[in-house]
């Protein structure tokens, strides 16, 4: 995609994004590396916490519980939260959003383009912890997990991300607020967590409303790309951004 808002959406967040690419790969490589010596550990969890996350003492079922169940979705949606917020409310209320929509852009074209950069920011950084895992998955014994089956989660980690970024620009369009950004984000991150967590004890119905199930409920690390879920965060990601559009080209713009 070649477009000025494009390029100066990444342009301007080149830094920021290098940070984050490099800060998650080293997370998830530090993680991942120490499964040699905690894959023996699984068995001291309570059972609720082992049953929930699939954990258990392979590597898929370590990975699950640590890299990919616990830090990397919760930085994955700090970071899409992150790029909404920044792209949405504030520049509104800085009063930046004026001199954006004085250009020869519609306002849908500005919310597509800045999305397509926050998008292409995070597949940067899933690309870049695949990598870091392949490069040490022969030496912390990861081998019983294929590239295809790494890649299937990080294609899902990617999707988790670009749905809390599609949340963020959606409050963020809909309503030029911060606190709208936040407080919708935060709303959805605790039932992402908490729905997806606790279905054993609550109901398993719960998981359903949870947008980490569909990240890593059908188990990619094991089965490889779910289809339908990746369905699921495409079209739910979809539709945050398509409210919040329609509902920006509606009202006046704080400027």
């Amino acid at each position: 995609m070649s477009s000025p808002l494009y390029t100066k959406f990444l342009a301007d967040s080149r830094r920021g994004l290098i940070a984050w690419a490099v800060g998650c790969a080293v997370v998830g490589m530090g993680y991942a590396s120490t499964y040699p010596e905690q894959k023996n550990n699984t068995d001291s969890m309570p059972t609720a916490f082992r049953e929930s996350p699939h954990v258990d003492a392979t590597a898929a079922g370590y990975l699950q519980a640590t890299v990919f169940g616990l830090i990397l979705p919760l930085l994955a949606m700090i970071y899409g939260i992150t790029a909404g917020l920044r792209a949405t409310a504030s520049d509104e209320e800085s009063g930046q959003m004026d001199l954006l929509l004085a250009h020869p852009a519609t306002r849908t074209k500005l919310v597509v383009q800045r999305f397509a950069g926050a998008v292409t920011g995070a597949l940067v950084i899933c690309a870049v912890v695949w990598l870091a895992l392949l490069a040490i998955r022969d030496g912390a014994e990861l081998n019983s997990v294929t590239p295809v089956e790494l890649l299937a989660q990080c294609v899902n980690l990617l999707l988790l991300c670009v749905t809390f970024a599609a949340l963020a620009f959606g409050a963020g369009t809909a309503f030029g607020s911060k606190v709208a950004v936040l407080a919708s984000s935060i709303v959805v991150g605790v039932i992402a967590y908490m729905g997806n967590s606790l279905y054993t004890q609550v109901g398993d119905g719960i998981k359903y409303v949870s947008p980490m199930y569909y990240y890593i409920g059908g188990e990619p690390l094991r089965n490889g790309f779910q289809w339908g879920d990746i369905a699921v965060l495409v079209i739910l990601s979809a539709v945050f951004l398509a409210v919040g559009t329609v509902r920006f080209n509606r009202r006046d713009v704080n400027c």
